[in-house]
């Protein structure tokens, strides 16, 4: 009798103890710093892991050693990594490689909204060499487990509506200064897939075969993209618009068509001058819009100065406060999502781990079904 009391309370003090078996899948986004060390990495991620995260997209753009060595602290800490690396913005490539306007001009003598705006066009062999090149080399790295796609999409022909005021603009029509491409190539195969020159017609976007071109053309990039980073046996995940219908009409992205393995929705509220219950019903296209086939990640924009954000002008100093937290979480898991991603794990105060740690240990499978 004693032998079965002890067994008992025995594994009564283990359940209790024990972490809960059920939790969120989580992520970060976060990028490497000017003074970023082995020990800062080791710092950050093993703090990160302790407060629930499950993996971290890392941005330390194309330099094979940086991510080597983050990578390795990373799966130090028991965590997946995704190599996050912009696709279509790139400072110092081919002149000829970059996307040109409805006013001629190109990405590397003029760009829309802010200076790093140097996208390259997706309709060139080029930039098609390139990218794989680039992360044809990071997926060599063994502790490596996704290549993570970012600016994979064309300039915000519209920018987000939150974003108006900031760069003095009212975005009510696709204008020529961000309406992109243009160039040579997008236009004279344009025209031999449709007949139509796209240069003569009077208001491009009113042209549906347009728009399809455009979202095809990057759907193409990201599936060439994929099958190399696939043939060195590695993943691919990307951080895109919402939706899609959003990403659709603000950056030419048709993301649902993508053969990738997970896909990190930026979902963003603020920048949509939203709530966090917007956060519930964006998921719930962006779920059924890939037919619940591939993971969706739905990512969450964090405001650091929480207790100043009514001040804080710039709208991309804003985000979700601690209080928002659970129901950005929660609106995410009960419509579907796999988990969730944070940007940025540095951004987290420890009223936001707080919030973040009663949201991510619960069992939202049975509100689901």
């Amino acid at each position: 009798m004693k032998k079965v009391l002890f067994v008992l309370s025995t594994a009564l003090l283990v359940a209790c103890t024990e972490t809960p078996e059920t939790k969120v899948l989580s992520y970060g986004w976060q990028g490497e710093g000017g003074n970023t060390t082995e020990q800062t990495l080791q710092n950050d991620f093993s703090k990160w892991k302790s407060h629930g995260l499950d993996g971290i997209c890392y941005n330390a753009g194309g330099d094979v050693e940086k991510h080597t060595r983050a990578a390795k602290v990373a799966k130090a800490n028991g965590m997946e990594y995704h190599a996050w690396i912009p696709t279509m913005v790139q400072g110092n490539v081919d002149p000829s490689w970059y996307a040109v306007n409805r006013n001629g001009d190109s990405t590397h003598d003029v760009q829309a909204y802010v200076t790093y705006y140097k996208f390259m066009c997706p309709n060139k062999e080029g930039v098609y060499n390139f990218v794989a090149d680039m992360y044809g080399k990071i997926a060599d790295i063994p502790e490596v487990d996704y290549i993570h796609l970012d600016y994979i999409r064309f300039v915000d022909v519209i920018l987000a509506r939150g974003l108006w005021d900031k760069y003095g603009l009212v975005m009510d029509e696709e204008y020529a200064v961000a309406d992109y491409c243009y160039c040579d190539d997008c236009v004279a195969d344009f025209k031999a897939a449709t007949g139509i020159d796209i240069k003569s017609v009077e208001d491009p976007s009113q042209v549906e075969e347009w728009k399809q071109f455009r979202y095809d053309l990057i759907t193409k990039l990201v599936n060439h993209i994929t099958e190399t980073v696939h043939a060195k046996g590695k993943k691919v995940s990307a951080a895109v618009f919402p939706g899609p219908s959003i990403a659709k009409q603000l950056v030419r992205q048709e993301w649902n068509k993508w053969n990738i393995d997970m896909i990190f929705p930026m979902n963003y509220n603020d920048f949509y001058l939203e709530g966090p219950e917007w956060i519930g019903q964006v998921v719930k296209e962006e779920v059924e819009s890939v037919n619940g086939q591939t993971p969706i990640i739905s990512g969450l924009f964090i405001c650091h100065d929480w207790q100043k954000k009514a001040q804080i002008e710039d709208p991309e100093g804003h985000g979700l406060i601690p209080s928002e937290i659970e129901e950005a979480i929660s609106g995410s898991m009960e419509n579907g999502a796999a988990g969730i991603s944070i940007f940025t794990p540095g951004d987290m105060t420890d009223e936001h781990w707080a919030a973040f740690k009663k949201a991510i240990y619960k069992d939202y499978s049975k509100i689901i079904g």
